[in-house]
């Protein structure tokens, strides 16, 4: 049976839909996003092969998927964009991508695949700058923002205008919690499930501070990770940004010690 998404906003026109726990066996658990405009759809972080037969099922009753317009990818994580191949073969998308991983992806791309296509994969590539980019989408456009180091080098986030709704990718994530189809209720209560991610998987406290003055200048009604809950509401928003403003993460906490030669066998 497919799926039943969560439904973060709908006004007839214009629709957010996120998945989760789409992700069986061993993979770390994911949240995957359909943003639909008109007659026209998109998918945000469709993730590798453990979710595109789930996703596809489920995501398909919302939409053709053969027509969708475009798979944005934040960055080049597996969980992220690594069935991009069968994206390219069953879908007629463009993958939306940073200009630092647009040359790699197609490495994800098997010979067989490429052998089926018209074109090259790079064809079937946005190449987003380092600064961003709005990517028009239907009636409207879907943002396309600047969060390099967090975690990824050429790392992008995603903000719909029409919904208010920043899908932040891996900064906010969250792991180990219960009932994670549901908002952050009690923050300080949460922090436990962020901060062991933050503290090894963000670059910096220098980055968060830059993203989060970036942030505070948007009409932001909800940042939605692609792991764990979301945040909703400018009180929870504004903790959030306030925490991860604060926080020593990344280069802030390495030592020499952590650079020294191994002595440990497995």
């Amino acid at each position: 049976m497919a799926a039943e998404p969560i439904v973060l906003f709908d006004n007839g026109h214009h629709k957010c839909l996120m998945f989760d726990s789409l992700v069986t066996g061993e993979g770390v658990q994911s949240n995957q996003f359909l943003v639909v405009d008109g007659k026209h759809e998109a998918l945000i972080d469709p993730g590798g092969d453990l979710t595109y037969t789930p996703l596809s099922v489920a995501a398909s009753r919302y939409m053709n998927i053969r027509d969708m317009d475009y798979v944005f990818a934040s960055h080049q994580d597996p969980d992220i964009i690594g069935a991009i191949d069968r994206w390219i073969v069953h879908t007629r998308a463009k993958i939306v991508t940073s200009k630092l991983w647009a040359r790699f992806l197609p490495h994800l791309v098997s010979s067989y695949v490429t052998n089926q296509l018209s074109g090259s994969v790079y064809d079937r590539i946005v190449s987003i700058p380092d600064g961003g980019a709005n990517v028009r989408f239907g009636d409207s456009y879907l943002q396309c923002l600047p969060a390099h180091f967090m975690h990824s080098v050429g790392n992008l986030q995603f903000y719909d205008p029409v919904s208010k709704i920043l899908f932040s990718g891996d900064l906010g994530a969250s792991m180990g919690g219960e009932d994670d189809h549901k908002p952050v209720q009690d923050f300080d209560k949460h922090i436990p499930n962020m901060i062991g991610f933050h503290r090894r998987y963000i670059a910096s406290k220098k980055v968060c501070r830059l993203w989060a003055n970036m942030v505070r200048g948007m009409d932001v009604a909800m940042i939605v990770p692609q792991h764990g809950k979301r945040f909703e509401g400018p009180v929870m928003i504004d903790q959030f940004l306030n925490w991860v403003s604060d926080m020593d993460c990344g280069i802030d906490l390495v030592s020499q010690d952590n650079y020294r030669q191994p002595v440990e066998y497995v």
